[in-house]
């Protein structure tokens, strides 16, 4: 069973950097259009959004289809995210501005839509400093509280997409819907929860005047 799990971690592993090594290997064959930077940049925040997705998607799938085993890989998906969207911050950083830091900051100040973008990613950075046991023992109930904040981090990251674009938003748009299914699924099962918790909470007896003789 241990060796199955192992093997299935390192088959994930082995899919989740298949972009990189596709990125990497149109940029050696110079294979990214007429503007190479504005593409490596749009691939790499692609895909720490696909992955964000996938992370949220783990609880709906497994609620679905009972099996357990798929929150086993929720942690590794959301740290796929953290990676992807840290080569995408390293790419506007040191590829599109050449860490020349006034520039940088100009751009900040300039850009609303960057905002969003580095809301994101504080978020998504400090759910994964906080992805290891240890600190999920030292936050004890405000870990999961915590790492509920990934949905907003799936928004802002879709805000700071669509705001920079002018032409096709398709894209962002096909996200922004994921996002609000995955949410309004989570809201949904929250609702009946709730609504099965109250059933579950024994009622009181009316107390009569009979049962006092």
């Amino acid at each position: 069973m241990l060796m199955r799990i192992n093997n299935a971690w390192i088959v994930i592993s082995i899919g989740c950097l298949i972009p990189l090594f596709w990125l990497l290997l149109d940029i050696v064959s110079d294979n990214l259009g007429s503007n190479p930077i504005q593409a490596i940049h749009i691939r790499l925040g692609d895909w720490s959004l696909r992955f964000l997705c996938l992370t949220l998607a783990v609880t709906p799938i497994q609620t679905m289809t009972k099996w357990k085993g798929m929150s086993d890989y929720r942690q590794m998906l959301g740290l796929y995210a953290f990676f992807y969207a840290t080569l995408h911050l390293l790419g506007y950083l040191f590829i599109d501005h050449a860490g020349v830091w006034q520039v940088i900051g100009i751009d900040i100040f300039e850009s609303p839509y960057i905002w969003f973008g580095v809301v994101s990613y504080t978020i998504v950075f400090l759910l994964a400093i906080t992805s290891p046991k240890y600190a999920k023992k030292q936050l004890g109930k405000n870990w999961k509280k915590l790492h509920r904040f990934i949905y907003y981090s799936a928004v802002a990251a879709v805000i700071h997409y669509l705001w920079q674009l002018k032409g096709n938003l398709f894209q962002p748009l096909f996200y922004l819907t994921i996002i609000i299914f995955l949410l309004g699924f989570r809201v949904l099962v929250w609702l009946k929860n709730r609504q099965l918790s109250k059933l579950m909470v024994p009622k009181g007896r009316l107390v009569t005047l009979d049962d006092n003789d």
